[in-house]
């Protein structure tokens, strides 16, 4: 890991703030990453690991514990007395994103597998392909597309997590009802559908999903592939709640595939100028890290097509991956399931991980099973 933090070296720094305007910083001086080896004393096995959903004592088990919380990453490996190996990490989301993140595991375990054979590309820290321009100019529509920040609120009730998997015939029938869109348009559209239903909103309600987007592709000229660093904005799409629980799912579909095509080159610079007009000050408040998103809001994040499961430290390609702990209600999290078949090859299915309000998790759960149904029958 040391090899592999050298080109990646802002994580082996430490979180701060600017002394002159009070901006997020990392100090890139060198005093390294957390690293913990740990041995399970019980007879815990990887399919055992694998039915465990995401929760605090998941997290204690497998995840360590980061104390000053400026350290940027923290591994912990853990060995299993079945002879499994579970890799737990958590990375400082202030200044990484899920591209740079895989991007790090895989050089990572490049060196662990070939040593000073692999071969690596090597991350862009081109900070000032990012730079506002001067004079700042925000474009009036930027704000109709991109949610600035997510507020959370104390929990007024108990929030569960549920584990939710569509199959690959059931995916495919998906997105052929919402006319061949992505798999993310679809999904994204069928859990938020459900969701405004099994809430049980005011139908007239304003009701708002938020996604973050990549920006590397959005710009022009593109941003390097391994740019490192956050490059991402959240954007959202709204509508009244009476409207997106009963629309036709190609229709809910569609309106995210619109926010998502108004990325371009402009609107990101927009953004980034919108940013840098922020004040120091509000863009740096801390902010609850645990909580609940209104009723009205749904964040989905996806890391479908990431490359999560090509991590290979020398022992083979990972069986199994999750979050260790989802603890904010209103957030989804879409993710392959690489696990692989009878016959050997991957099954190509989607995993959902919700977090949000016990009281309606049971229905989001049976409406859930009955648009996937309906979506198999509209196939044939």
């Amino acid at each position: 890991m040391a090899k592999a933090l050298v080109p990646f070296y802002p994580l082996a720094g430490r979180l701060g703030n600017n002394s002159d305007d009070g901006r997020t910083e990392i100090s890139c001086n060198g005093e390294g990453a957390l690293f913990v080896v740990a041995h399970a004393d019980d007879e815990l096995t990887i399919d055992d690991v694998k039915k465990l959903k995401p929760s605090p004592e998941l997290r204690r088990l497998f995840v360590p514990r980061i104390e000053p919380s400026s350290i940027m990453l923290a591994i912990q490996v853990t060995f299993l007395k079945s002879g499994g190996v579970v890799l737990g990490t958590a990375l400082h989301h202030a200044a990484i994103d899920a591209s740079s993140a895989f991007h790090f595991f895989q050089t990572w375990s490049a060196f662990c597998k070939h040593g000073d054979r692999a071969a690596v590309e090597l991350p862009c820290h081109d900070r000032t392909l990012l730079r506002a321009r001067s004079p700042p100019t925000v474009h009036p529509g930027t704000l109709l597309t991109l949610q600035p920040r997510l507020t959370l609120s104390d929990l007024e009730g108990p929030l569960a997590i549920e584990v939710f998997t569509i199959s690959k015939d059931q995916v495919a029938s998906l997105k052929h009802l919402c006319g061949g869109t992505s798999t993310f348009c679809a999904v994204s559209a069928l859990i938020w559908q459900c969701t405004c239903v099994a809430r049980r909103l005011p139908p007239d309600s304003q009701v708002r999903m938020v996604f973050p987007a990549e920006l590397r592709r959005r710009m022009r000229p593109p941003l390097p592939n391994h740019y490192f660093g956050n490059a991402v904005f959240r954007l959202y799409v709204t509508g009244a709640a009476g409207d997106i629980g009963t629309a036709a799912l190609g229709s809910v579909a569609t309106r995210i595939k619109g926010a998502i095509k108004r990325l371009d080159d402009e609107l990101v610079r927009s953004a980034i100028d919108y940013f840098e007009n922020e004040k120091a000050a509000e863009m740096n408040k801390r902010r609850a890290l645990r909580g609940t998103l209104p009723k009205t809001f749904l964040n989905i994040t996806s890391w479908l097509g990431r490359p999560q499961y090509d991590a290979d430290f020398g022992w083979g390609k990972p069986q199994f991956m999750s979050l260790a702990e989802s603890f904010c209600g209103g957030f989804v999290h879409l993710m392959n399931d690489e696990r692989t078949t009878y016959y050997g090859g991957a099954t190509g299915d989607v995993r959902m991980i919700v977090c949000m309000e016990a009281v309606d998790m049971k229905e989001l759960g049976r409406l859930l099973y009955v648009k996937l149904k309906q979506a198999a029958c509209a196939m044939h």
